[in-house]
């Protein structure tokens, strides 16, 4: 199996997450995805040794800004993704390593989303996991601008949760 690098950050200082866990189940849940959809994915036909992202964790003020700043969008997210390789048709692999880009998640819109009745998360570290694995879909080139595609992902993603014990979080 190739290795896989997961760095993390946190600035938001209402919770510590447990990063070492997170880095663990992100981990997990990206060698599903290799082993499953890397024929569909970005990485289809790329030859590497190596792949790295990053997630950080900050508030909805910082998303905000970033969905402002870099999409035009001047609302808060729960999460956005800067998918470097998918999205850049020049992106190259550097000593056999490939960055897959980074995972912004806004921590209060987490907790925000697990107190909602529509939420399916039990707790916030539910949530977190399912919105690494909503992150992990974009950093890998899918989207979900059809039904057919929104289905896809949120399957794959259902997968890949299963694979790390989803419910035992």
């Amino acid at each position: 199996m190739k290795q896989i690098n997961v760095f993390t950050e946190n600035i938001f200082d209402s919770w510590k997450v447990d990063e070492k866990q997170v880095i663990e189940n992100t981990t997990k849940m990206l060698k599903y995805y290799i082993s499953e959809l890397e024929s569909k994915s970005c990485l289809n036909n790329k030859v590497y040794n190596s792949i790295t992202l990053d997630i950080v964790f900050c508030d909805s003020t910082k998303t905000q800004e970033y969905n402002r700043d870099y999409r035009n969008k001047d609302y808060p997210a729960d999460i956005i993704t800067f998918a470097i390789f998918a999205d850049d048709e020049n992106s190259f692999i550097f000593d056999g390593e490939i960055n897959l880009g980074e995972i912004v998640i806004a921590l209060d819109k987490v907790i925000e989303g697990v107190n909602k009745d529509i939420s399916l998360s039990k707790n916030k570290e539910q949530e977190l996991h399912f919105l690494i694995s909503h992150g992990l879909m974009h950093l890998l080139g899918f989207d979900h601008q059809t039904d057919e595609e929104y289905n896809f992902v949120i399957g794959e993603q259902r997968k890949a949760l299963e694979y790390i014990n989803y419910d035992q979080i």
